[in-house]
Order: structure tokens, then sequence, then C-alpha cells
């Protein structure tokens, strides 16, 4: 219960973000589809506070409204008792294998593998872009693992998301997850 009440702070407390986000958290960010492919939708609820539960002790996520339209960081944290390099190798997994997602309404978003690097201790990254219900859509996603926690990251927007506030964000974050 410890461990819950602190992931909670971690994502509450003033967090220290790039300029023009939000410094209050919301609740969890949801994605505005729902992919049919199992593989994209487990990247995209690992950021929605709904990671793997093998081995699972604490989890908790949160948002963050940009100044961007439509622009928006969800955060996932999800503490393991020693399986959290095997689900953050199963999550790369599926990103690697998430080449599209198809929803009703419109929806169709190209993924795409793009580098990170000096992340906690390994970390993938992907992008998608397309239409959202009709209307332009950009996602950055972010897989890390730090020693025992998953840290994941979606930043979206309705225009086009910058690749370095995604980075810029992805350092906040893992700086509010670090002991």
């Amino acid at each position: 219960m410890r461990a819950l009440a602190h992931m909670k702070e971690i994502l509450s407390k003033e967090p220290r973000l790039p300029d023009g986000f939000s410094p209050r958290s919301e609740q969890a960010w949801r994605a505005p589809f729902t992919p049919a492919d199992r593989n994209c939708r487990a990247v995209l609820d690992a950021a929605g506070g709904r990671a793997p539960e093998r081995g699972l002790t604490a989890q908790a996520a949160a948002s963050y409204q940009g100044d961007e339209l439509g622009e928006q960081v969800g955060v996932g944290l999800a503490r393991y008792a020693g399986a959290a390099d095997e689900h953050m190798a199963a999550l790369a997994g599926s990103l690697r294998a998430c080449r599209e997602v198809r929803a009703k309404g419109g929806t169709h978003l190209t993924a795409t593998l793009v580098p990170v690097a000096d992340v906690g201790d390994e970390a993938v990254s992907g992008e998608l872009r397309g239409r959202l219900n009709g209307y332009p859509y950009a996602l950055d996603v972010v897989l890390a693992r730090s020693g025992d926690m998953l840290v994941s990251l979606v930043h979206t927007s309705m225009a086009e998301v910058e690749p370095q506030r995604t980075r810029q964000l992805l350092d906040a974050v893992m700086r509010m997850a670090s002991p």
C-alpha cells in the first residue's frame, strides 16, 4: 500500500514538465480510439495505467495538458517484483509489431520505430501518425525501464508532435520517477 501511495505522489507532486504543460495532474490518459491489434493495445494500455500484471507491486497513471491543439502527455508508472525486464522485453516486441492502427470513424495511424538513447536501463520509442476520426493526429510513445520500474509515456497532439518536446517530457518523467 505504501508503494502505491508513493507512485501516486510521484505523479501528483509539482512536476517539472517543459514549459507549456500544466503542472496539475489529471486522470489517467485514455486512447481516443480502441486499437484492434493486441500489440498496439498493450503498448498504449501501459501509459493509461494498465501495465502487465505479473509481478506488479504498484502502479499509477496521470495525464497533463499541453498548450498546443489537443496536446496531452500520459504517464504510466509500474513497479515490479523481479519482472520489469521481462515486461519491458514483451512491450518492446509489441511496439515493434504495432505497424498500424485502424478504428471506426476514419481513424488510421501508421507506426514507425524511433531511436531513443540514454534513458534508464533500456528504452524503446515509436510514433504513430495519421488521422483520428478524419482529423490529423500524432502520437509519440516511449517505454523505458529503470531498475524495477517501467515508465510508459504517450505525447499526443491534433497537430504535429515535436520530437524534442517528447524527449523533454521523457527526461522530466524519468526524473520524477527516480528515487
